[in-house]
């Protein structure tokens, strides 16, 4: 994948401010207390942390395989499929969002299906994902309510909240009004531009993507898988949890919050969530009782691991690639 100049900037940009955000989260944590954390660490938990996650990989290259082969009368072998994820990962370390491009074009390359249709499923998928991260933060605010209007609270009054939004209500209902005529007006103007004739495509396609979820053959192993992938994210932070002393005690409803929290930033445009991930797990470990170092570790080392799993996994995946392009094996079926 060739990367225009302007392209270049945005990644070295993105990865500058990782890098910052993480010089600045960790710059008064000593190697020492790291080096210590991880000695305390049980690599049996760790381990099965790892292991189920790669469980999890292997269960999204599954139902993304689901998507794929609707509409076609070939069998996709989930092996190849798992290829193309892994690349991706591994790409989304180095550049932004490039993941989703990266493994579609290298399923287009071993298997042949059209890269137009291989993006729309990433975008489906992309799309189901984050209503499932929205149903878990739902989960999450009503199992740790407290939690969440403690910290809330924190940052805003909530006794003079309900009559701020009251004396505002007026004006917000204005504002809204006279957006809405606005952006009418503009799209009026422009909806012929390309720009907006692009976004309409896209929500078509996200349209038809959700009406195509009827033609998926296993419409239980679809749904099952989506919320077992979901699951497994938290398994994954459950037995780093345990695997930790300081975090061992965590209730199962803690973990939730840390993984929402967790979730929230891998969203942000750097490479791997690094930075914005560890700042937002040692956050809410903080509001658990844990110190600001022991919340730092804690992220690390449960980023790390992941990290480290994805280049593992995501290299041979591209040496298994490099072979299969050079062979020019035909499509399996």
């Amino acid at each position: 994948m060739k990367l225009t100049l302007k392209q270049w900037i945005q990644v070295f940009l993105s990865f500058g401010v990782a890098i910052w955000i993480f010089w600045f989260l960790y710059k008064d944590i000593s190697q020492e207390a790291l080096l210590e954390g991880l000695r305390e660490t049980s690599g049996f938990w760790l381990g099965l942390s790892i292991l189920i996650s790669i469980i999890g990989f292997w269960l999204r290259a599954w139902r993304w395989k689901l998507l794929i082969q609707v509409g076609e009368s070939d069998s996709i072998p989930t092996k190849r499929v798992l290829l193309a994820l892994m690349i991706g990962y591994l790409a989304n370390l180095l550049v932004p969002r490039a993941g989703e491009i990266a493994r579609c074009g290298a399923l287009k390359k071993t298997e042949g299906i059209q890269i137009g249709k291989l993006f729309g499923t990433v975008i489906l998928e992309r799309t189901i994902d984050l209503i499932f991260l929205v149903s878990t933060i739902s989960i999450a605010f009503l199992i740790e309510k407290d939690l969440f209007l403690s910290l809330l609270s924190d940052l805003v009054s909530l006794e003079t909240l309900g009559d701020r939004i009251s004396s505002a209500l007026p004006l917000l209902l204005g504002g809204a009004l006279v957006a809405s005529i606005f952006i009418y007006l503009v799209f009026q103007k422009y909806r012929d531009h390309g720009l907006f004739q692009k976004f309409q495509h896209f929500i078509r396609d996200i349209i038809k993507g959700f009406i195509s979820l009827k033609q998926v053959r296993n419409q239980f192993g679809f749904w099952s898988s989506s919320v077992l992938i979901w699951a497994i994210y938290y398994l994954t932070m459950y037995f780093v949890a345990l695997a930790i002393p300081s975090t061992a005690s965590l209730s199962a409803g803690s973990v939730l919050m840390v993984m929402v929290m967790g979730s929230i930033g891998m969203i942000a445009p750097v490479q791997g969530g690094i930075g914005t991930f560890h700042a937002l797990v040692a956050f809410i470990l903080m509001a658990y009782g844990l110190t600001n170092e022991e919340g730092k570790i804690f992220a690390v080392i449960v980023h790390g691991s992941q990290v480290l799993t994805v280049i593992v996994l995501g290299t041979i995946a591209s040496a298994v690639f490099l072979k299969l392009s050079a062979k020019k094996e035909p499509k399996s079926s």
